[in-house]
């Protein structure tokens, strides 16, 4: 079973590729090499195969990427089989890739930059809803709070004030931006989601 992350940068013609191809670059290239595990195509769109229970931090650490940037990103998350395993992940197949697929192609029209298809509707159902509670909270990252979380969960072990070191700022402004970024409730959502995912087949 695998994870198929379909994703595009909302409002990219109005930007330079140059201001997001490296950060999404870094963030992809975490989660294996390109174009068996990620590949970007048609300008900004990207996929990305991750495991099952890393999909959701994975999408948190794009989304936290873009935000940085003052940009957004709009993704789809399928779980499911890969039936044919290509040496472009563009040009493999199987279910997850239908289900990340489709619903990516619906996101727009009902004005969603974030979902999920499991092939549990019971558990999409769920999942999606807490999703949309997650987003109304990642929406709201300033660029320094978005930055904090990328840090936060590149550097998991790290204390605050080695965090700040990294970005250089005070132990107090790091409680600061973690307090505004909810984080805390963020990572909640992706151990509910982990462990709702154990139970698929």
């Amino acid at each position: 079973m695998k994870a198929i992350i379909v994703g595009d940068i909302i409002n990219s013609t109005e930007v330079a590729p140059t201001l997001w191809m490296d950060s999404l670059k870094a963030v992809l290239s975490g989660y294996g090499q390109t174009p068996v595990s990620w590949q970007i195509y048609r300008g900004d769109e990207f996929q990305l195969a991750v495991k099952p229970n890393q999909a959701i931090i994975a999408v948190i650490r794009i989304k936290a990427a873009m935000r940085s940037l003052k940009l957004d990103v709009r993704l789809s998350i399928g779980i499911g089989e890969i039936t044919y395993e290509a040496p472009k992940i563009t040009e493999s197949n199987g279910p997850v890739f239908v289900r990340a697929g489709q619903l990516f192609e619906t996101l727009r029209q009902r004005k969603l930059s974030l979902a999920i298809d499991t092939g549990t509707p019971e558990l999409n159902l769920q999942l999606n809803l807490f999703l949309r509670f997650a987003v109304s909270v990642m929406e709201g990252w300033l660029p320094q709070s978005a930055e904090y979380v990328t840090a936060r969960l590149q550097n998991p072990n790290l204390s605050q004030e080695e965090i700040g070191n990294l970005l250089g700022i005070n132990q107090a402004a790091v409680s600061r931006r973690h307090t505004r970024s909810q984080l805390d409730l963020i990572l909640d959502l992706d151990q509910y989601y982990r462990q709702q995912i154990q139970h698929l087949s």
